[in-house]
């Protein structure tokens, strides 16, 4: 059986900074504080024995850097993989904006619609579709189905929403920075086994 970790990328403001949607676009690096988020899931999936076997990241520089960081930490054997079907949603007009920006252009109901109930804009420019995104999860987990296990995937918050749905986690999908998921693969089912936790709080798997 597989098992996958998903993990969402660290904090990419620091403080004081303005906080805006980060999108496809928007290519932000990790600051201080996202390293030291990427560091310690290293470090968890380290003293638990859990070293990546395989190692596969979106290509923007915030989910490549928390990849090389926990490589590095994990001394896992694997190269990093770039798969370009983990990258961040494009949020169109949203991009680069702050929360009450997009209430001000778009009316303060459209951010809890996508936040609570997965509902996207149809007049912000959002891209890919939805169809396409859901397909990119299936199809990365289709690949991941028979990696070698531990498998580590690193992508960004809107793309997890998708895996979120496509493996059949309840409640919310949200995954705070830092934060990591896992399911089980056994033949071609996933079974959920854990969403958004803090890696000092992961729980026991092998």
């Amino acid at each position: 059986m597989t098992l996958l970790l998903l993990a969402r990328h660290g904090n990419t403001f620091g403080p004081g900074d303005r906080i805006v949607w980060v999108g496809a676009r928007e290519d932000l690096p990790l600051v201080k504080s996202g390293e030291a988020q990427a560091a310690s899931l290293g470090e968890k999936l380290r003293e638990r024995s859990l070293t990546p076997q395989k190692i596969v990241s979106g290509p923007l520089k915030r989910t490549r850097r928390a990849a090389e960081i926990v490589k590095a930490i994990t001394a896992s054997d694997s190269e990093i993989e770039i798969e370009s079907r983990l990258t961040e949603i494009d949020y169109g007009q949203w991009g680069g904006k702050t929360d009450s920006e997009i209430d001000a252009a778009f009316g303060p109901d459209a951010i809890p619609a996508w936040r609570d109930h997965h509902k996207r804009p149809s007049d912000a420019g959002w891209s890919p579709d939805d169809a396409t995104l859901k397909a990119n999860a299936l199809s990365v987990l289709t690949a991941m189905a028979k990696a070698d296990s531990p498998t580590l995937v690193i992508t960004s918050n809107g793309i997890l929403r998708y895996f979120h749905a496509a493996i059949g986690f309840d409640g919310d999908p949200k995954v705070k920075t830092g934060h990591v998921c896992a399911a089980r693969c056994d033949g071609d089912t996933w079974h959920p086994l854990f969403w958004n936790c803090h890696p000092d709080d992961l729980p026991e798997v092998t």
